[in-house]
């Protein structure tokens, strides 16, 4: 049995834990020191997006080549269960050099079991020499014609699982470079990497947070020889390579916001920058973050950070060691930037912090007058309600299965909107007192149940009603407002297209193909951008 893996646990776990992660907080109020006199920055409240993660189960189908989605080679073993086969041994990009006597190897590269992404012919390409099949749930696929380094594959409307299997393999020429590319894209895909309903729903947009696209959380990437490459098999092991997201800033014309992993040496961010400055349009700007939620405990970049804040003597605690951390290590990371960028006028330093206590804003900005050497403070204000079977204020499993929709709307305008406009509003303070521009890094709704309510069927239903009524075009609407008439800047919305289910319903769209006007908050989203002077359309 296949196992089905489409369910992302760790986004559910981090935007979840973000929230109910309450850090040890000193009551104490900081006082700031050695402010200069540089007036806080013009604001320009506009929409960004956040691009939904890199995988099998990805449902916005951003390449041409559906091959960039799939997970890593699986060893199948004839006559044994799923995953039994020896260890394969693969090439520095990912690819199957050899395989051993009654085994093939198989991947998934689209686990969309609701028949959500293209009908019709497929044109395959490879290099090397060996054997190639397709499996599906529902017999969809069918080799229409079979050339050397290319195969026609019709594929029909039922769909399901998209499997690619290596039966054979020539271990002197093996098969590489395997792309499978959706209908009508095979003349253009070497010019146009970029699926173009995915360029046309993001045209307009003001900046790509690309934190997803690079796998920041929980990175493994030190050194800039273990970076993503154009050439990987897959982007959905180490990440989309720096070449394919400045191309897609370019070809959007949209600025461009990058995460640099939380272990990078100097060398990686020297390189990287680097490409940024030489290939990026020079009318746009790259935002540029250390890691991802640096405060949030479910990540690794947490733990290193406060390692590496207790072995400088940062801080006797070893959260705000790692706060500390984060600060020096960023203003570090930025002074790279602006040494190969000779300057900061096409860049922009961000910190991030958590919305729900501005005490760990403050801490980051103020440490080591680390506010001067940075632009903007970020946050994630999401409209929260997360739903647990035991809460001390009594919002439980039990409560909210008894709702309906107009009780948890209730709820939603009276206690989780206010919460996310107060936070806003803590955190400009500090953003003012130390003359920062204020943006989202995320933002959106949030409604999840967490530690087994996830598993109560009524919680999920009510909760995905929610997510597809005007009611929720009616919040966004009023959280848009309520961030511009506060004074603050870009808001990268959290995230792009991704589906709905009871790990929570991310996505402003389910699918590529949706219908727009069927999601109010995706409307709600776009309109504001367009009355804010982006030219995107519906």
């Amino acid at each position: 049995m296949i196992p089905d893996f489409k369910i992302n646990k760790r986004q559910l776990l981090k935007l979840t834990l973000a929230a109910l992660v309450t850090p040890f907080m000193r009551m104490n109020n900081l006082v700031a020191k050695d402010l200069d006199e540089t007036p806080t920055l013009q604001t320009d409240a506009r929409l960004g997006i956040n691009l939904a993660s890199i995988k099998d189960w990805n449902t916005e189908l951003p390449f041409v080549d559906m091959f960039k989605m799939s997970r890593t080679w699986v060893s199948q073993q004839k006559g044994k269960d799923w995953g039994a086969g020896p260890k394969l041994d693969l090439d520095e990009n990912g690819w199957v050099k050899r395989l051993e006597e009654n085994c093939f190897a198989n991947t998934i590269i689209c686990s969309d079991s609701k028949g959500h992404y293209p009908s019709g012919n497929y044109t395959v390409f490879y290099d090397g020499e060996g054997e190639l099949s397709f499996d599906g749930e529902y017999n969809s696929f069918k080799v229409v014609k079979s050339l050397p380094g290319k195969i026609i594959l019709k594929v029909n409307q039922k769909k399901g699982m998209f499997i690619v299997n290596i039966i054979k393999t020539n271990p002197n020429n093996y098969l590489r470079n395997i792309r499978v590319i959706i209908p009508g894209s095979e003349s253009e895909y070497l010019n146009n990497p970029w699926n173009p309903s995915f360029l046309k729903r993001w045209a307009g947009v003001a900046c790509l947070r690309m934190m997803d696209f690079m796998v920041t959380n929980d990175s493994k990437q030190i050194s800039w020889s273990n970076r993503p490459k154009p050439e990987d098999a897959s982007y959905a092991i180490k990440g989309v390579p720096v070449e394919m997201l400045v191309d897609l800033a370019n070809r959007l014309n949209s600025e461009i916001w990058f995460c640099m992993p939380h272990q990078a040496e100097d060398d990686y961010v020297k390189h990287f920058a680097r490409y940024v400055k030489e290939n990026l349009n020079v009318k746009l700007r790259a935002w540029i973050e250390y890691s991802n939620e640096a405060w949030n405990g479910i990540f690794s970049q947490n733990e290193y950070m406060g390692i590496q804040g207790k072995l400088l003597k940062l801080d006797e605690n070893v959260w705000e060691a790692g706060w500390k951390y984060y600060s020096l290590r960023s203003v570090q990371i930025f002074k790279i930037w602006e040494d190969i960028f000779e300057g900061t006028k096409r860049i922009v330093r961000v910190l991030s912090s958590q919305a729900a206590n501005s005490y760990v804003s403050e801490v980051i900005v103020k440490y080591n007058n680390a506010f001067k050497n940075t632009d903007v403070l970020a946050i994630a204000p999401y409209v929260t309600l997360i739903v647990q079977p035991k809460n001390e204020h009594g919002i439980t499993e039990e409560v909210v299965s008894g709702w309906n929709k107009s009780q948890l709307f209730d709820y939603i305008n009276k206690i989780s909107l206010p919460n996310s406009i107060q936070w806003i509003e803590s955190n400009k303070k500090i953003t003012d007192k130390y003359h920062l521009n204020i943006v989202c890094y995320e933002a959106g709704q949030h409604l999840i149940g967490v530690f087994g309510s996830e598993n109560n069927d009524k919680v999920t239903n009510l909760f995905l009603e929610a997510n597809e009524s005007p009611q929720m075009g009616e919040i966004y609407s009023q959280f848009l407002n309520a961030w511009t008439s506060r004074g603050g800047d870009l808001i990268c919305v959290f995230n792009s297209v991704s589906s709905w289910s009871k790990w929570g319903s991310w996505g402003l769209l389910q699918y590529y193909d949706d219908n727009p006007n069927g999601s109010p908050k995706y409307l709600a989203v776009i309109k504001w951008a367009i009355s804010r002077g982006q030219k995107m359309s519906i």
